[in-house]
């Protein structure tokens, strides 16, 4: 009975949640490193930015977003949102996650980038860039004081920068202002920076002028890549997990805003057209 219980078990994506676009590029990066799993990708548009909300708020759309993916037949599903990530992640994987779904998953942004530091800084002194929501919360010090509490870690909420990308001003000369702005201001509180934490999956789309006003020498982690490895190392781990995986190397993507308005801001974070459809949260 156990083993035909077990082959019952359908195959389904990988989700992935973000509160809006950025999380597309966690999801390109997933792409590039796991191409042969499906994707369902879900951007809570209509009810963005995420980043200046309660935390009781963002518990509760994430949460439902969560849901929503596992209704539709993800068993493992990645909050590609740092603001997700640090209000809403450890609630839902110890109050929710048990109760839904035990065999399921959720998984964070905020860990696998920690998780690096210690091989990446030479002076222990880590500047986090990130939305007020995700810096207000002290994810990323708690966590990295977790793992390396001799580090040093400096937060800077940078609230016009997610405005300055989803505005398609990212290459625009008004957005070097804000850029050089909160840089300096990060700076200016631990000169011995040597390590720039992109703590919000915008960010990406500004890492050229990001690079243009860091010190020199500063080494800067985008999230993409490190969270692609790690999903990578995870499923290798969890072998029960991977093989309830899909793998056809598709994408679909679910907004909760208008799908021709999502579409068009949505290829400048995935570098090709994108088609999708709209998915009503509440």
């Amino acid at each position: 009975m156990a083993e035909a219980d077990a082959s019952a078990i359908s195959l389904g994506p990988i989700g992935v949640f973000d509160s809006g676009y950025g999380g597309l590029t966690i999801l390109r990066d997933l792409r590039k490193t796991l191409p042969e799993y499906d994707y369902l990708y879900l951007g809570d548009n209509a009810r963005a930015p995420y980043g200046s909300r309660s935390f009781e708020v963002i518990y509760r759309y994430t949460l439902e977003a969560v849901k929503e993916l596992f209704a539709r037949g993800c068993p493992l599903v990645i909050l590609a949102c740092n603001t997700a990530s640090a209000k809403a992640l450890r609630t839902i994987q110890q109050k929710d996650l048990p109760g839904i779904d035990p065999t399921r998953r959720v998984l964070g942004v905020i860990r696998p980038t920690v998780e690096i530091l210690d091989k990446v800084s030479e002076s222990g002194h880590i500047g986090v860039l990130g939305t007020p929501g995700t810096v207000a919360s002290n994810s990323y010090v708690l966590e990295t004081m977790k793992l390396f509490p001799d580090m040093k870690v400096t937060q800077q909420a940078c609230p016009l920068w997610v405005p300055i990308v989803e505005n398609s001003e990212a290459e625009g000369d008004g957005a070097d202002y804000f850029v050089k702005k909160y840089i300096d201001a990060l700076m200016a509180k631990d000169p011995e920076t040597d390590t720039f934490v992109l703590a919000c999956t915008h960010y990406p789309l500004l890492i050229d002028k990001i690079r243009k006003y860091a010190p020199e020498g500063m080494r800067i982690l985008e999230q993409g890549h490190l969270v692609a490895e790690s999903l990578k190392d995870y499923l290798r781990r969890h072998p029960e997990m991977e093989s309830r995986l899909s793998k056809g190397g598709s994408a679909q993507f679910l907004t909760s805003e208008n799908p021709e308005k999502f579409d068009s801001l949505a290829s400048v974070f995935t570098h090709h057209p994108v088609k999708s459809r709209r998915c009503a949260l509440d």
